[in-house]
């Protein structure tokens, strides 16, 4: 028999380790967001590290912005940005205080909820698609920059909490390059994902956009 995703919340130390090992580590757990409409819950699936001061490809390698500056406060709290002038993106900040590193939240199963994430994910022609990809990830939770710093650890009181779940073995997870990361950001192989689970997103390398003439 199947135990159970045990619906334990993680605390603040377990955000408050270098972001390489909080990565994978996320795989399997449990992302739960209440909402207005109801609850909605999701297992992770897919993730993306993001080091900060030492990594190119991350929003604060060139230092504290009004926009980024969640990434540099207490971990356990969540980043969202807003990109592309349409789509929102969830992170998880990790490390002390000033270290601004922090998980993308990439893809994740839908297990409660389904019903609510359909009507925000009306292109999704299966389930399986609903958060594959964290800009869908994040319309399907109907995340936005409401949440943004958002304290996922306070107990008892906050929208969104990140439970124990069923972790992932290590042999089980599959690591390779971020997706659409460019310049030296985008050899780190930082990406993680549970190995052959179908709602992972397919990965692309960056495409430098072209401007309009």
């Amino acid at each position: 028999m199947i135990a159970a995703p045990d619906r334990t919340p993680l605390t603040r130390t377990f955000f408050d380790r270098p972001v390489l090992d909080v990565a994978p580590d996320l795989l399997g757990r449990t992302l739960v967001h209440h909402t207005p409409e109801g609850p909605i819950e999701l297992r992770l699936t897919e993730v993306e590290a993001y080091d900060g001061a030492n990594d190119p490809g991350s929003h604060a390698y060139r230092g504290q912005t009004a926009r980024n500056s969640v990434m540099f406060g207490p971990p356990g709290h969540v980043y969202v940005y807003f990109t592309y002038g349409m789509w929102h993106c969830m992170n998880l900040v990790c490390g002390p205080p000033g270290t601004a590193s922090g998980v993308l939240l990439r893809a994740g199963e839908i297990t409660e909820g389904a019903e609510l994430a359909r009507t925000r994910r009306l292109s999704a022609r299966k389930d399986k698609e609903l958060a594959k990809g964290p800009a869908r990830l994040a319309t399907a939770l109907g995340v936005d920059r409401a949440l943004d710093g958002t304290d996922a650890c306070a107990p008892g009181a906050s929208p969104v909490s990140i439970l124990r779940g069923t972790p992932v073995p290590a042999d089980q997870v599959s690591s390779g390059p971020r997706t659409g990361v460019a310049g030296e950001g985008g050899v780190h192989p930082w990406r993680f994902w549970v190995a052959d689970d179908p709602t992972v997103s397919p990965y692309r390398a960056h495409t430098p956009r072209r401007r309009r003439a």
